[in-house]
Formats: structure tokens, C-alpha cells, sequence
């Protein structure tokens, strides 16, 4: 089979297709002849080194597949999402069934591919932690992406988006209230302007924003911090200036200020929360109801070829693509 390896730290130039045997399944696993896989952001990061949960280069990456079971033969043809660490970034994988979940019908396998992390990411922080209810507001950063077309969708609610100007319009047509250029303009007294001083009640920080997400809070309102892609810049070495500089500006939230604020702060790490299957296949299964029934819709940037998945990174890394950017063998 072909895989795609990060075979050292570096520019998406680091990215190589090799051939490896074909895995076998172990007890209770099954094995899937992937058709597609999702890229995410912190394929990235890993690529570039900022991402201290990848396996030790050279390695494949990768969290999230969907295609054909292939063993055990009497599950053979069955067309199915699955969650991966690491690894997905190849032909085949053996996942355990637990990890597996039935494509919805007429969904293509790209479209199933960019559901996994997204979607559960994007779930997690608006419905199992900020139970975000209706009336009630959230900011989501990089709307345009992979989460952010997710968490668009979820919140079906009073939302407000950052995304360069190009994509405003499309977002709106997603459901977005409120689109903001981060480019030209500072969110935050935007922000305020738009909720008219309250701030809001839920904010989505994957760029490592947090001091100012943080003011945007209303009362009671949570911060969601679960990325910082502002760490990633061109190669390696604007990638580390960038990363001291990021984090050099984040806050550090001390909880005798946090209980007069009255607001909440949760960090979200879903690699993390692999191990979490009930959790995971729950949350996966609350969102698939959304495709079936139509309300969600899965939003494919691109389909990349394994062997140009430079192409792939490099469209993630500039920010270029609208929803999800997906590898096919």
C-alpha cells in the first residue's frame, strides 16, 4: 500500500509517498481500504514540529478515514467513517470497530472523510461544554475552516465569524450572522460594536487570540481555546519565531479573577480524547442525525491526491481553503 510520511521537520516539501505491507487487523479491529482521508491543522503543526502529541518522525499522521471494510470478510463492502490516530494518511488501516460508524446514505466518501474531527470538535465545544443555547451568542474564529463550517452549521443561533473578506459571503449563506476581516479589521471592539457592549456568550479560539476572545465574553460566557494555528508560519524556522511571539501573548488566567468575572475557560485537545470511545461515538452519532435529516452539510474545500499532499498542507497552511481539505489514494 501507499502511504504519506513526514519524513523530517520542515515545509510541506517534507511530505513523501512510500510503499509499506499491507497492516492486518487484530482481535476486534477491522481493516478499511481508505478512499479518503481529512487533513487538519495539526498535521500541520506536526509537519512543522509545534505538535508535541505526533509520533516521532518520520511517521504517518492523520486522524480520520472513511471507505470499505475489507476483513473481516462477511463485514466486506461495508462503506464506513472511522477514527484513526494517526496513520490515516495511507491506503489501508486497521481501526478498532468501535472506531467505525455507517456512512449516511448518498454521502460521498470525501464528504464522510471531513466529518470526523471537525465535526466532534466543533460539537464538543458548543454542545457538550458551552451548551450553547438558543438566543445566545457565539464568536468563531476562522470560520472559513474545517471547524468553523462545522460550528457555523451547529449553532444555528446569533454567530459571528472571523474569515478573510473573500469568504464572507459564503459563510453567510452557511447561516453566519456577522462576518469579520481579520485582515483589516480588530475583532474585538467589533465584536462589542456588533452585541452592542455585551460581548458573547461562547468563543471558539483556535488561532491562540485568547486575551482578546477572552474580553469578548459576556457574563458567564466560556472561553474555548482548542488550537493556536498563529504559531505556523511559512517553514520551520518562521514557524518558531511565530510560536514564541504567540505564546509570549497569551494571558494567564488567574482564578481569583476568574470568579468575579464570572466567566468559564476550557481547553479542548480531541486527540486527547481518543482513548474516550462512549464519549466520541456518542457525539459522532448526535452529529450523523444532522446529515441524515439534512440540516448539516458537509463542506469539501478540496480532494488531494496522496502523492501531491504537498498541495494539500500548503492550501491548509495559507489559509486558502474553505471547509475541509481531504487526501484521496
Amino acid at each position: 500500500m501507499h502511504q504519506v510520511w513526514i519524513t523530517r521537520r520542515g515545509g510541506p516539501e517534507v511530505l513523501e509517498m512510500r510503499e509499506a505491507p499491507d497492516p492486518q487487523p487484530g482481535p476486534g479491529e477491522v481493516r478499511i481500504r481508505v478512499r479518503a482521508a481529512g487533513v487538519n491543522f495539526a498535521d500541520v503543526m506536526a509537519r512543522v514540529g509545534l505538535y508535541p502529541d505526533a509520533p516521532p518522525l518520520p511517521c504517518v499522521i492523520g486522524y480520520e478515514v472513511s471507505g470499505e471494510i475489507d476483513l473481516p470478510r462477511e463485514r466486506a463492502g461495508e462503506k464506513v467513517i472511522a477514527l484513526t490516530r494517526f496513520g490515516g494518511y495511507s491506503e489501508m488501516v486497521c481501526v478498532s470497530a468501535g472506531a467505525v460508524l455507517p456512512i449516511p446514505e448518498g454521502m460521498t466518501f470525501a464528504e464522510a472523510a471531513s466529518i470526523p474531527v471537525n465535526w466532534l470538535t466543533g460539537w464538543h465545544l458548543l454542545v457538550e461544554l458551552a451548551n450553547l443555547r438558543r438566543g445566545q451568542t457565539a464568536l468563531i474564529h476562522a470560520a472559513a475552516g474545517g471547524v468553523g463550517t462545522a460550528a457555523v452549521q451547529i449553532c444555528r443561533r446569533t454567530s459571528i465569524g472571523t474569515a478573510s473578506a473573500g469568504k464572507h459571503a459564503r459563510l453567510k449563506e452557511l447561516g453566519l450572522s456577522h462576518a469579520i476581516d481579520y485582515r483589516s479589521v480588530d475583532f474585538e471592539p467589533e465584536v462589542m460594536r456588533i452585541t452592542s457592549g455585551r460581548g458573547v456568550d461562547a468563543a471558539l479560539d483556535a488561532v491562540g487570540t485568547f486575551r482578546k476572545s477572552f474580553r469578548c465574553l459576556a457574563k458567564v460566557g466560556k472561553l474555548m481555546m482548542y488550537g493556536a494555528s498563529a504559531m505556523v508560519r511559512g517553514g520551520r524556522l518562521s514557524s518558531l519565531m511565530a510560536a514564541v511571539s504567540t505564546a509570549a501573548k497569551m494571558p494567564w488566567f488567574h482564578p481569583l479573577k476568574l470568579l468575579p468575572d464570572n466567566k468559564g475557560i476550557f481547553g479542548v485537545n480531541m486527540g486527547r480524547l481518543w482513548d474516550e470511545t462512549a464519549l466520541l461515538r456518542r457525539e459522532l452519532e448526535e452529529v450523523l442525525k444532522g446529515f441524515v435529516s439534512g440540516e448539516f452539510k458537509a463542506i469539501v474545500d478540496s480532494e488531494v491526491p496522496f502523492a501531491e499532499a504537498r498541495r494539500a498542507h500548503e492550501r491548509l497552511q495559507s489559509r486558502q481553503n474553505f471547509g475541509k481539505v481531504v487526501l484521496v489514494p
